[in-house]
């Protein structure tokens, strides 16, 4: 929860808020006209509106006030309500409350009757949010059940009775799920407590468990969630998102409930619900509630305490963004497209995992994909379905591998191959044998920077004399968190941080940059969204000749950093200077130079 600290000179509006005295006063602050005050005292009022707050009716208007034409909104009026109460606004961040102890201090009745939900359980003090600032009727015997002093805020009506019924419905679910069970008897736990006469763990296909994962997929949507985790732990199993790079900790669960959340995902994932000894994959494809289909890919392992579930969102939206919106752009863009433009040869994408490139890929592969070229890969595994080009996935168990997919596309007539991954000796030799007769191919390497692939493919027995002849150049990258617009801050260039991310080069400091501060949009991180640095060396001729069974990887980097390679933390400082990120975040995912 997030509280802005507005208060102003109190105003009492009466006990409850009425849409006469909302509007009255509204005039005198000038914030509406009484033209505008009269249509909508004198509007004919809906069954809808009727059981709308007064702030709400108001905002559905649309109007704008002052010089500047400014929007009133249902925020711009909870800000002034909170004025005239001289109380905090609070902004509620679901992510920040704890669901289980906010939701145990009331009633959802008693919640719903008074216009108020509970945001912070102290030992000694609750935090409640109401939407009838001038309403007092329910604090004191709050105080009294609850033993705790309260502290009123004020908050968004809307966001009020959106979360107080997300909330109360959530805990509904997860209360009937676990009812039935007992807590300690999760499958598979490494310290199995045996208890007589307990009941088993929740069925899978219980509505209270169908309810739960309908409210996590649709909460991970909303909060543009990358990854989904659910850890089994001993007593409270974990959920936890990965936004823009980070995890965050959603919510905690019995971990009967979590078992059943699990073998439920498996169910629509179309895995072995039974097995739970061995890792399994699946996907599930579903919509998000803007109507835009999202695949999920599914990952199970055992652990200590019953399986782990990760899910990993894939949005088909990202493969419609321009190479401008991954951060791909000016001299980086038009080497890789140099590279990847070239009628045979091979093109590497190196990062770790969660680096972006299976969607630099995609969305290259999307681009090449014409009715005229044969594009086709072989994953592991699929990481999204897109009907452009031909993809399978490898089957290890009946023998069907990397080296295997490619030897068997290249009967398949392909113009361009994407490869997953080149992981071994037998799938690199594959891969040049693909280039060397003609083809285009694509794939991934583990490696830190561009520079070090040369020595990842000499590792994997490749002759030098064959990564000269058909290696066309690397791209390394990294996504690093993008500033918010409406909090980051200017500041001085701190010198020393400077020279430590662009090392001794000529790249000249900024006399300002900006850092993250902290706001509603942001989650008070002061990150919003990320974007892609790049590392994009070609395979020049002057490199070449630096390519030998003895290469020195440092010579290869100081040679083409020479001939415009930007490093990784070159491209970083350049967004720094462009006020796109921080330098923390740039040192943060980037490696040191040489490393």
């Amino acid at each position: 929860m997030n509280k802005t600290s507005v208060r102003g000179t109190k105003t009492d509006l009466g006990n409850t808020l009425d849409l006469t005295a909302i509007l009255k006063y509204l005039i005198s602050d000038g914030l509406i006209a009484q033209r505008d005050a009269a249509e909508i005292a004198s509007a004919r009022r809906s069954r809808k509106e009727s059981l709308q707050h007064p702030l709400e009716i108001v905002a559905a208007r649309q109007l704008v006030q002052g010089p500047d034409q400014k929007p009133l909104t249902l925020e711009l009026l909870s800000e002034w309500l909170a004025k005239k109460a001289c109380l905090h606004l609070a902004h509620i961040d679901p992510l920040k409350i704890n669901v289980p102890a906010v939701t145990g201090i009331m009633s959802f009745a008693y919640a719903q009757r008074y216009g108020i939900l509970c945001l912070e359980v102290s030992r000694d003090e609750l935090v409640i949010a109401t939407m009838q600032p001038f309403d007092r009727s329910w604090v004191e015997s709050l105080e009294q059940t609850s033993r705790r002093t309260i502290q009123t805020v004020v908050a968004n009506p809307a966001e009020i009775k959106k979360y107080t019924v997300e909330f109360y419905s959530l805990a509904k679910s997860v209360f009937g799920a676990g009812s039935a069970t007992d807590s300690g008897t999760g499958i598979a736990n490494f310290e199995q407590l045996l208890e007589v006469g307990k009941l088993k763990d929740a069925d899978a296909q219980d509505q209270h468990i169908v309810n739960i994962v309908d409210w996590l997929l649709q909460y991970a949507f909303e909060q543009r969630a990358s990854d989904i985790h659910l850890e089994p732990r001993r007593g409270k199993s974990k959920v936890r998102f990965r936004i823009d790079g980070v995890l965050h900790l959603v919510y905690e669960l019995p971990d009967n409930v979590m078992t059943a959340m699990i073998s439920r995902l498996k169910i629509l994932g179309r895995m072995n619900v039974a097995e739970k000894r061995r890792p399994q994959d699946g996907r599930i494809k579903t919509k998000a509630p803007n109507a835009r289909e999202v695949e999920l890919r599914l990952s199970t392992m055992p652990t200590a305490f019953g399986e782990k579930l990760v899910m990993r969102i894939f949005d088909p939206d990202v493969l419609l963004r321009s190479f401008s919106q991954l951060g791909l752009v000016a001299e980086d863009y038009a080497h890789w497209q140099s590279m990847v433009k070239r009628a045979h040869g091979i093109v590497l994408v190196t990062g770790p995992t969660g680096s972006g490139k299976t969607t630099s890929l995609y969305s290259t592969l999307k681009q090449l994909a014409t009715d005229s070229v044969n594009v086709s890969t072989v994953e592991d595994p699929i990481e999204m379905v897109v009907d452009s080009f031909n993809q399978s996935q490898i089957q290890p168990a009946i023998d069907f591998d990397f080296a295997a997919g490619i030897r068997t596309l290249m009967r398949q007539d392909p113009d361009i191959i994407m490869v997953g991954e080149i992981r071994d000796q037998a799938t690199a030799e594959m891969a040049v044998q693909a280039a060397l007769t003609g083809h285009l191919v694509l794939s991934t390497l583990h490696t830190n920077d561009a520079p070090t692939a040369i020595s990842r493919l000499l590792d994997l027995k490749m002759p030098a004399h064959l990564i000269k002849a058909t290696l066309n150049g690397v791209m390394a990258q990294r996504l690093v968190r993008t500033l918010c617009p409406d909090c980051r801050s200017e500041v001085d260039v701190d010198q020393a941080l400077w020279h430590e991310m662009v090392g001794s080069t000529e790249l000249a400091a900024p006399a300002k940059v900006y850092q993250p501060g902290g706001c509603l949009e942001c989650r008070n991180t002061g990150y919003l969204g990320r974007e892609g640095i790049y590392e994009i060396m070609p395979l020049t001729d002057a490199l070449l000749t630096y390519i030998n069974s003895a290469t020195d990887i440092q010579e290869i980097r100081r040679a083409a950093i020479s001939q415009g390679m930007k490093t990784l933390r070159m491209a970083g400082a350049e967004k720094v200077a462009a006020g796109i990120t921080s330098m923390e975040e740039v040192l943060r995912v980037t490696p040191e130079l040489g490393r």
